[in-house]
């Protein structure tokens, strides 16, 4: 099996890329801080490649990799040992080594002749996907990338639906193992399958399985297509006070928080690149000029009015937080020119939460509160141009 490593600072992260691999473990892995190792996560990255991101204590050097055949009934090994640094080595490391392995990892899609090569002996991958497991998940579903999409239909308001999270990045986990990518997924294929059935609008996903997305393609998609609405589902946790906090918010894009656990969940939502380990430092900056700031504006105003609207049809359907409307700096609702919001659908932290997102009676419910908020939308915005024509 062929792999490569990067090294990525702030925060500090090996990331060791895979031909595609089945994950499939026997048991819980042990993701307990190891030396110079605070924690480990893996899944499908691309079309082909899978993805091991470790967490590190402090900076590291490589002082050897190598791999271990298979022999008899134990399998195949890949060792990489690692030893502290400074991190000045650190990051001179990172020069010589990340652009070789650039270059190697595009060449895993195009020759990969084993699409699958299975990690660990058990079945409990055929679980992959269901709510309730957390520890053992295939996460090398169809993990290519962001298909190509027809153009926008003529005549039919298109709408981009986004499920948080995905592939190597679970996003939060319940108490009973909920994973958040499966549960929002669920819930976002639910919610298309009716707004498909209405006729009048197009309806594009960002992902429709398990797999990994970047923040910032998940709004260039919907820029690209032209959409008239983004909508990013979430179902997220906090540490303070999760046993009180419970019940669904609407979220739109903010410079300042608009209070203290918008600005901590933004924080914990925007943390889902650095999760995939994606190097920030190649994101491009936002160019600022007059034009922009107008479509901004506009932008703004249309996704306010939006969230509003969908948080008065949750009310009608499920709980909702006190001042479930917020605002803060999610990534994900940068978009200048596309109406977006970010709904919190409720909270995995919760027990009552988490078997409330797990209930179809429940999700039926939810769902249908957002297609009235939708059609509420688009009956306004219809009938304000035609009073302008």
């Amino acid at each position: 099996m062929r792999y490569a490593l990067t090294f990525l600072a702030d925060p500090y992260r090996v990331v060791i890329d895979l031909e595609q691999v089945l994950f499939d473990f026997s048991k819980t892995p042990d993701e307990r801080a190891r030396g110079l190792v605070n924690g480990w996560r893996y899944g499908a990255v691309a079309k082909g490649r899978s993805r091991v991101v470790l967490d590190l204590a402090a900076p590291v050097m490589l002082d050897k990799t190598f791999m271990i055949p298979k022999v008899q009934d134990q399998p195949a090994r890949l060792v990489i040992d690692l030893v502290g640094a400074n991190r000045d080595a650190f990051l001179r490391q990172a020069d010589e080594l990340n652009g070789k392995s650039a270059d190697y990892i595009r060449d895993f899609g195009a020759h990969n002749s084993h699409p699958q090569v299975a990690v660990g002996k058990s079945q409990n991958a055929q679980n992959a996907g269901k709510l309730g497991n957390a520890s053992a998940v295939a996460l090398a579903i169809d993990a290519g990338g962001m298909a190509a999409q027809p153009a926008k239909r003529a005549g039919r308001k298109l709408i981009v639906l986004d499920a948080g999270h995905g592939g190597i990045d679970s996003g939060a986990v319940g108490e009973k193992g909920t994973l958040e990518k499966a549960v929002v997924l669920q819930f976002t294929l639910m919610l298309a399958d009716k707004l498909k059935a209405l006729g009048p609008y197009d309806i594009r996903l960002t992902r429709d399985n398990d797999r990994f997305i970047p923040l910032r393609k998940r709004r260039e998609f919907a820029h690209e297509l032209q959409a008239d609405l983004f909508i990013s589902l979430h179902a997220d946790s906090i540490t303070e006070g999760a046993e009180h906090t419970r019940g669904a918010s609407v979220y739109t894009l903010s410079e300042n928080a608009s209070d203290r656990l918008a600005a901590t969940l933004a924080r914990q939502e925007n943390k889902a690149d650095l999760i995939g380990g994606i190097d920030l430092s190649e994101e491009p900056e936002d160019v600022g000029n007059i034009l922009l700031e107008l479509a901004r504006r506009e932008t703004e105003n249309f996704s306010v009015h939006f969230a509003r609207l969908a948080v008065e049809e949750l009310k009608s359907a499920t709980r909702v937080i006190n001042k479930p409307l917020r605002s803060a700096g999610f990534a994900v609702l940068k978009s200048p020119d596309v109406p977006s919001v970010l709904v919190e659908l409720g909270f995995l932290s919760n027990s009552h939460d988490e078997a409330m997102l797990t209930s179809d009676d429940w999700r039926e419910r939810a769902s249908d509160a957002l297609v009235e908020a939708i059609n509420a939308f688009f009956r306004g915005r219809i009938a304000q141009q035609g009073s302008s024509d």
